[in-house]
């Protein structure tokens, strides 16, 4: 018993040692967030309140804008952006959906945007699990499609992206700074 006792608590020594000594990776400036369309379905399914089947959900990294001009600044006019920080915003469809007339099947598929003063073109494309826009591939482009650009009086310090529904659609939104744009996603 002695000796289980003493193997038992020198396994136990070592499984902290370890983990005492382990490295963790330091925290994200522009921590990863999710949306989803319909909002926060994964608590409406698990509370058994979810009324419509889930169509999409958008994953991205937040970046904050601490002081900094981001439209014309950070983000460069005309230029491919990757739609946050760190890697690719990518966004899932769960069904078939239509963006810009054209018929986007079920699936998952980056997301860019080039950004003008007046208006943003977003870019659907089938390239996934990339690390900014460095690679970007125009080729690999499914549909293309552009928005006009909403201003605001009131700062945005995070950028944030969500789905919101109008008129028997959806569209998904991103603010950051005092601008906002919206790719329309008809159902």
């Amino acid at each position: 018993m002695k000796r289980k006792l003493i193997l038992t608590f020198t396994a136990v020594a070592l499984v902290l040692v370890t983990f005492g000594q382990a490295n963790l990776p330091a925290i994200d400036k522009s921590p990863m967030d999710m949306s989803y369309y319909p909002e926060n379905y994964p608590v409406l399914k698990i509370r058994d309140k979810a009324t419509e089947p889930l169509v999409a959900r958008v994953l991205y990294s937040r970046p904050k804008r601490e002081g900094r001009t981001i439209f014309g600044g950070l983000v460069e006019y005309g230029k491919v952006w990757r739609l946050g920080a760190n890697e690719a915003t990518e966004v899932e469809f769960y069904k078939p959906v239509n963006i810009a007339g054209k018929k986007i099947a079920k699936g998952r598929y980056t997301l860019y945007a080039v950004i003008n003063e007046t208006s943003w073109t977003f870019i659907l494309n089938k390239d996934t699990d990339t690390w900014g826009s460095f690679k970007y591939d125009p080729s690999k482009d499914v549909v293309r499609v552009d928005a006009p650009v909403q201003k605001s009086t009131e700062m945005i310090d995070s950028m944030a992206m969500f789905f919101e529904k109008t008129n028997g659609s959806i569209q998904l939104v991103v603010a950051w700074e005092n601008i906002k744009a919206a790719m329309p996603i008809t159902l």
